[in-house]
């Protein structure tokens, strides 16, 4: 019992760490009443490896501009997705940034366009979720370099951003559909995590709350420590088996599809979903503020939020159409 109240507690603060996005976390909570093994296995036992492949190099595809994300190609294929397993095939091969869109990027889209990004972020300061006048993606509460995911952007925000890329190369940029986001960051694997089944790999990987975070928050009781408490520089983690960087953890990522419940009635062919609650949409991957077994590719790290909504968890990261 006194490790299921252990469980529960860490849940909650999680849960209280989401803030103003709201989630479906009932198969996290399933996940914690599995339990967890006494003790943190070997790395050996994560099923990553932190070199390099020749393969991973021939997917780089660079950058299209000197202020672009730079681009990983990632090949078409077909996996299973969601609790009941269902059939998603991404036809083509499709482009997808190596790294979130950092805050260097993010400025020299809002230098060019002059877009308002809004006059207000909802930040976590304290365990206590505010929305303040005096925070943005310049000034979010906590420190940042230009190589850091932006974060208290939008979905619209987002989406501009992305049609003033596909405007100034001449390609198609936009967001991912949350079938190819699902795909990509597994990284061609099997486990619902891509360093493995197991959540103690996680720290060479990701950025989620840890041992680190028990500075301030006593109950986050984990086996591993990242050593960062808030964001950190993009690529400062193991890349996957496609070779992108920070897929889960770090910053939550906007995809194009609509807010639904449930997978039922999605597309299988890898595009979004268009329908359901469209001033929502959905968020993908966790982030620095999220618990470790809350951070597999497609059970918890899922959330909706409206599509104006700018919190200091929330960033993203663009994909390329490949076909002309």
């Amino acid at each position: 019992m006194a490790g299921r109240s252990i469980r529960a507690a860490v849940a909650a603060a999680a849960l209280a760490l989401a803030g103003p996005v709201r989630a479906d976390y009932a198969a996290g909570q399933a996940a914690w009443d599995a339990g967890r093994p006494a003790e943190a296995p070997g790395k050996e036992e994560t099923g990553g490896s932190a070199k390099k492949t020749e393969e991973d190099a021939s997917r780089s595809l660079g950058r299209d501009c000197p202020e672009c994300p730079e681009m990983v190609a990632v090949p078409a294929g077909v996996f299973r997705m969601g609790p009941r397993r269902r059939h998603v095939t991404i036809s083509e091969p499709f482009a997808v940034g190596k790294y979130e869109v950092t805050r260097g990027e993010f400025a020299s889209f809002v230098s060019a366009t002059g877009r308002s990004t809004g006059d207000s972020c909802h930040v976590n300061e304290r365990g206590e979720w505010k929305r303040r006048s005096d925070r943005g993606w310049r000034s979010p509460g906590f420190p940042q370099t230009d190589r850091d995911p932006v974060v208290c952007v939008s979905w619209a925000d987002a989406r501009a951003y992305a049609a003033w890329l596909s405007e100034k190369t001449g390609k198609r940029y936009r967001l991912l559909s949350e079938s190819e986001w699902v795909y990509a960051a597994r990284g061609g694997t099997r486990p619902s995590r891509h360093w493995g089944e197991g959540a103690w790999g996680r720290c060479d990987y990701s950025n989620g709350g840890d041992r680190t975070p028990m500075i301030r928050y006593s109950d986050w009781l984990v086996a591993c420590d990242d050593g960062h408490f808030w964001t950190t520089p993009v690529g400062t983690f193991n890349a996957n088996g496609f070779g992108l960087h920070g897929v889960l953890g770090n910053v939550w990522e906007w995809v194009e599809d609509c807010w639904n419940g449930s997978y039922a009635g999605a597309p299988s062919d890898g595009s979004a979903r268009e329908s359901g609650n469209c001033g929502r949409r959905v968020l993908r991957g966790g982030s620095w503020g999220l618990l470790p077994r809350l951070q597999p590719s497609w059970k918890t790290d899922r959330l909706g939020s409206d599509t104006g909504s700018r919190t200091s968890e929330i960033g993203f990261r663009v994909a390329r159409t490949l076909a002309p």
